[in-house]
Order: structure tokens, then C-alpha cells, then sequence
């Protein structure tokens, strides 16, 4: 790729793999980014960004990524995001942290160890309620989609033959035009290591199409809320009263209507975020390291009528297809957020007339010696220019004010150097990444390069010698949405508040001399883990729960008490 004149910087397109089971709209909105999808039999095998898989990807994939390459998986999850699992790790926080905090997760049992035990709870509880019936809801480990989900109130109607999970059913949801809803709410976690959170401001509201009735627990479209299940129901095109057609809005619809009921939605938002943290933690010290990778969580949670939120599942490569109108305006800008999120941004180049004669005043020289070190020379008459020299050899690789891709450069271990500091890459490749991004060709100087692609933190190119060794381990080289300054004043926000809608266009700093932060927002994404000072000192060397946990509780004791969460309208 060649650049004129008038143009600044020239980017070689990102490039997408993915499995077969793609969902289309990731597709469409990288297509659309101006990503190219990658094709192995004309591109080498590291010749990617962006890895997408609806399934998990083995250790090996993890341990081989490149500095220039995201996977949209960590490893481990499924600790998570198989119902058995969950309710372990779950079950073992409320033993260690008190059951009061993890009050949002239903009473489950696990079968078949735990058939026992929940056969004489179930005992106890008919004991307690005489006449009254006492429902139960069991659900396959590994199933998802509304998939072997049954309801019962009888003992002698549970059946099952795999692995299990038998909870207390909610009957009390808050219903609209007595139909039964849940919440899916997106969250990506950016990082384990350290635990980074983000919450997506904009969800889904997945209604049962036939109206809620405990007298019949086998209308699965009266008690599911799945869209696989509702969606070949009877009532699924028809408009139905309060609610519409289909089986789904918004979420800040629904956040609507619930200020219009005078529902406190602020509060309600921040139990949500606590819940999404809590149950985050159960698994985060488990989850083993790797870089380079994101993942991408829906969350389901039912509101009941005292607007009390409870976590039924956590679901993996949640489904993104499109089936009416409320997906489509959620989910594809849900992808480009997450785009944006994980920094995957190229550098626009239709204005770039404007900026080039800005730069012009400020030019930088950069050459490569048969030696050691890669040096960058300041000049204020010259654009970036890269030479490279090997032994006595020298060739100047700019001719008649074109300018070649910097991947062309020599192969020997050497040491980049910029401005009179020494960073600690060796690898070539490594260091083609820190200037290039894999096929970035340019003609700019280097600090509006450095400003503008925002690939790496600034410290990694400013290091002084004695503080960057080449024996140090290599950081990854891609983007690190860490390495963005926040102030944590986003936690606490709804989906809809007006101080959501004027922080979307946030604009990353490097960071402060008080450490690393992740970057507040981006898109509707935004962060609420860590959430002040002290939960961000408390990922700096592992995982301190035991002080994260503490922070929330401050939180949570502000909250009103039992007794006034009845009272959950406004006064």
C-alpha cells in the first residue's frame, strides 16, 4: 500500500477468522468496519486480529496468540456458564461471604449428589406450607434454550437423566399485562488479570407469550421466557395486550415503563450491577491466565414484584441472531461497541488533508542499523522517513515520496529505540507490532502516529534503559483497555440516565502516575468493576475478594433496609 501526498496514514485492513457457526451480524459489522474475513489458503496463519468462536477455544490457541491478535474467549468459563458449575462456585461464596450477600441466586440442588438433601427440603417446606404448593424448576446442566426445562409443584414429576439442576421456582415475577419477562444483560469481561467488568447499558426484555398462570406448569410459553420456545408459540405474531407483538423489547423500554410505574430504576440498576460482579468473583480466581482475549456473557435475571433481581443463568456466545426489530437495534450496535471497546479502531482517512498540514511542522526520521538498536531521528524538514541498514549495506526505503510497509525490515533480533529511550522488544515481530500494527504503512510523523493509532500505551515507547531490559517478558502488544485512564464515577449509572448518553464519546488518556485504569466507557459499555480506588488497588498483585467484597458491601448497606425494599416506588 502506497500513500500520496495528501494522504497521512494508509491502513491495511483488519482481518476477522472465524468458525462456521459465526453468528451474521458479527459478520456483517466487521465486513461493514472494513475488516477483511481471513482466507487460509492465500493468507499465513497469524494473518488475523480477531478470532470468533461460538464454542471454546483450547489452551494451545491461548498460548500461541500473537500480540496483534484478540480471541473472544477466556478459558474456563464454563465454570460459569454451565448451570451445575455455577451453582457450585455460588453456593461455596455464600458459605465464605454470607448468604445475605448472594441472596440473588435461588435455592438450587444439584443432581443427582444432591437429591437427598433436596428431597428433605422439599419435605420441610410441605410441612411449612400445608395446603399450599410449593414450586420447582429443573433445568439440564448443559442445555440451553429452554431445552429439558421442566416445572413442578410434585415431588413424583421430577425425571431427569443427566446431569441437573433443581431450583426454587420464583412465582412471583413482576408481570406486565400479566405476562412473565426476564432481563438479558450483556456484560464483557475485557480481562481476568487483572478483573476488568463492563456492562452493557442497552439489553433485551424476553417475554412469555401466553399469560402467566401457576395453575399450569406445562404452558412452557406461559413460564419460559426463551425466545427459541416462545417464538413457535400460538401467540407469538399476535398483538397482545400491553406488550405488543412478538416476545421482546428493549431494555431501556422496559426501564421506561417502570419510571412511568415510579419504580426506582436507579436502584434496581445498581443491585444488577452487584449481581453481575458477585457472581463474577465466584470464578475469577480460577480462571486461568491468559492474554489477548475477551468474552462476551448474557445474563439472564428475573425482577420479581418487590423489584428484587435474581440470576437465573449465565450463558456463553450468547444468541445474536436477529429475529425482529428490538434484536436489530440492539445487537448489531452491540458488536460495534464491543469493536470499540476492545479498541480494534483504524485511523480515518477521509480528513486527513487537515491534519497532514498540521503534522508537517513536526517531522521524525526513522532508521535501522546493522547493529542492535532501531533509531528515531527528530527533524522538523522531513517526513517519517525509515531506512535500514544491515552490515555495510545500507538502503533507503523511501523513493520519490513513497513509503513501504515497515514489515520489510530485517529479520536479527534488535532492540527499538525512540528518541534517545530503549524499550525491551527483541523480537522483530514484536517490534513491528509496536509501529506497524501488522501492515500499517504511513507517512506522518511519529508523535501524531503515536497519537493517533492508539495501539500502544505511551510508557511503552518511553521507557529509559534501566527500567526496560530485553530479557523483561513481552506485554501484549494488542490494545489494552486498561491502559485508559477512568474516574469511576460510571457504576452507579441506569441504562438510560442522561449522564449515560453524554459519556459515550469518551476520549482515552494514557495513564496517570497513580497506575493503570480501564477506560470508563465505550459505546453503551460501561465499566463497573473496578468501581473506585480501592477494588482497582485490590487487583494490582491477584485478586484481593476478600477487600472487593467489602467495597460492595459498603455499597450495598446504603441501600435501603428489608423493610424498605417493599417500598421500592418512589414517595
Amino acid at each position: 500500500m502506497m500513500t500520496d501526498e495528501n494522504s497521512k496514514i494508509l491502513l491495511k485492513p483488519l482481518v476477522f477468522r472465524a468458525d462456521d457457526y459465526i453468528p451474521e451480524v458479527v459478520k456483517n459489522v466487521l465486513l461493514e468496519r472494513g475488516w477483511n474475513k481471513y482466507n487460509e489458503d492465500v493468507q499465513e496463519v497469524a494473518d488475523w486480529n480477531l478470532y470468533w468462536r461460538t464454542s471454546a477455544f483450547c489452551m494451545t490457541d491461548h498460548n500461541n496468540v500473537k500480540p496483534w491478535q484478540r480471541l473472544n474467549h477466556h478459558p474456563g468459563t464454563t465454570r460459569l456458564t454451565r448451570k451445575d458449575y455455577l451453582a457450585r462456585h455460588l453456593k461455596h461464596m455464600k458459605g465464605i461471604y454470607g448468604a445475605s450477600l448472594y441472596a440473588f441466586s435461588p435455592l438450587t440442588y444439584i443432581m443427582p449428589n444432591d437429591y437427598i438433601k433436596f428431597v428433605a427440603e422439599y419435605s420441610r417446606e410441605k410441612e411449612t406450607l400445608g395446603t399450599k404448593p410449593s414450586y420447582w424448576i429443573c433445568k439440564p446442566a448443559e442445555l440451553s434454550r429452554g431445552r429439558g426445562i421442566m416445572i413442578f409443584s410434585d415431588l413424583k414429576d421430577l425425571n431427569f437423566d443427566c446431569a441437573t439442576v433443581v431450583q426454587k421456582y420464583i412465582s412471583n415475577p413482576f408481570l406486565i399485562a400479566k405476562y412473565k419477562s426476564d432481563l438479558r444483560i450483556y456484560v464483557c469481561v475485557a480481562g481476568f488479570q487483572p478483573l476488568t467488568i463492563y456492562l452493557y447499558q442497552e439489553g433485551l426484555v424476553r417475554f412469555a407469550t401466553e399469560k402467566f398462570d401457576l395453575n399450569n406448569l406445562k404452558n412452557k410459553c406461559a413460564h419460559l421466557t426463551n425466545s427459541s420456545v416462545n417464538k413457535t408459540g400460538a401467540s407469538y405474531k399476535k398483538n397482545k395486550e400491553g406488550i405488543g407483538r412478538g416476545c421482546k423489547w428493549t431494555l431501556s423500554r422496559f426501564f421506561t415503563y417502570l419510571r412511568n410505574q415510579d419504580v426506582d430504576v436507579l436502584l434496581l440498576w445498581q443491585k444488577i450491577n452487584h449481581l453481575v460482579i458477585l457472581t463474577i468473583l465466584s470464578i475469577a480466581p480460577s480462571v486461568p491466565s491468559a492474554s489477548n482475549c475477551f468474552e462476551l456473557f448474557g445474563f439472564d435475571i428475573l425482577i420479581d414484584d418487590k423489584f428484587k433481581p435474581w440470576l437465573l443463568e449465565v450463558n456463553c456466545s450468547p444468541g445474536l441472531s436477529l429475529d425482529c426489530s428490538s434484536d436489530v437495534s440492539v445487537k448489531r450496535k452491540l458488536i460495534h461497541d464491543i469493536i470499540e471497546l476492545m479498541h480494534f479502531k483504524q485511523i480515518c482517512l477521509d480528513n486527513t488533508k487537515k491534519k497532514t498540514d498540521e503534522a508537517s511542522s513536526h517531522r521524525s526520521h526513522i532508521s535501522w542499523t546493522g547493529g542492535d538498536k532501531v533509531r528515531v531521528h527528530e527533524s522538523s524538514k522531513h517526513w517519517c522517513k525509515i531506512s535500514w541498514a544491515e552490515g555495510k549495506k545500507d538502503r533507503d526505503l523511501e523513493t520519490s515520496g513513497q513509503w513501504t510497509n515497515i514489515s520489510q525490515f530485517g529479520q536479527k533480533n534488535r532492540i527499538h529505540t525512540l528518541s534517545g529511550y530503549t524499550s525491551h522488544y527483541k523480537e522483530p515481530s514484536k517490534i513491528l507490532s509496536l509501529l506497524e500494527f501488522r501492515g500499517i504503512v504511513y507517512k506522518a510523523n511519529l508523535s501524531v502516529l503515536q497519537e493517533n493509532i492508539k495501539i500502544f500505551p505511551k510508557e511503552m515507547f518511553i521507557a529509559k534503559p534501566k527500567e526496560r531490559k530485553a530479557k523483561d517478558s513481552l506485554p501484549a502488544a494488542f490494545p489494552k483497555i486498561r491502559n485508559i485512564q477512568t474516574t469511576f464515577n460510571s457504576f452507579h449509572h441506569s441504562p438510560s440516565s442522561e449522564s449515560c448518553k453524554k459519556k459515550k464519546n469518551i476520549t482515552p488518556n494514557l495513564l496517570s502516575d497513580k497506575g493503570t485504569r480501564p477506560c470508563s466507557c465505550a459505546g453503551d459499555f460501561v465499566l463497573i468493576f473496578p468501581f473506585n480506588e480501592a477494588t482497582l488497588a485490590a487487583t494490582k498483585k491477584g485478586l484481593d475478594i476478600k477487600k472487593v467484597i467489602h467495597e460492595i458491601q459498603k455499597f450495598v448497606n446504603k441501600q435501603p433496609t428489608p423493610e424498605a425494599e417493599d417500598k421500592t416506588k418512589k414517595t
